[in-house]
């Protein structure tokens, strides 16, 4: 949605497995967050509709922050999440895409990791991911989105493991 400004209606429009009630909820949470802000505000029939749009400088939820979060706040800012990446997969495949040139993926690895071991793994992806989100658009520049979610799943059963007699 970068770039881009729409409406709720505009939003209902593009996850309509989503009620406009929760849509227009999670515009006013992530407004009031200053996760989106109004772009333009224009009179329609005597009611006052507003365009959105992401901030254009990111928004940094820091540790304090996460740290006050109820695992309800969790529940909606993920389901926030999830419906505005899926409506932007929508919104691709309405562009007539060809996945397979475009190198869509979906993967979802499992990893067993320690503390450290983790530590180190987010070091690595943010070596490798900041240098490239300052990088600006350009004729030979395609937009993609890339979505890392990250939280510790159920185990599975550990039997039969070496070493886990």
């Amino acid at each position: 949605m970068r770039g881009r400004t729409l409406t709720t209606a505009q939003l209902c429009e593009r996850i309509p497995d989503v009620s406009k009630a929760t849509v227009y909820r999670h515009i006013d949470l992530l407004s009031a967050a200053g996760i989106l802000e109004v772009a333009d505000e224009r009179r329609v029939r005597g009611a006052v509709e507003r365009h959105y749009r992401l901030r254009q400088d990111p928004v940094v939820i820091d540790s304090d922050i996460v740290a006050s979060l109820t695992a309800d706040d969790h529940r909606r800012t993920f389901a926030v999440a999830m419906a505005t990446l899926l409506a932007e997969f929508n919104a691709y495949l309405d562009r007539d895409p060809d996945p397979t040139a475009d190198l869509v993926g979906y993967r979802q690895h499992a990893v067993w990791l320690s503390e450290d071991e983790l530590v180190a793994l987010i070091a690595d992806l943010q070596r490798v991911l900041i240098p490239r989100l300052n990088n600006l658009p350009a004729d030979d520049r395609d937009r993609y989105l890339l979505s890392p979610i990250l939280f510790p799943a159920e185990e599975s059963p550990s039997a039969g493991l070496p070493g886990t007699n």
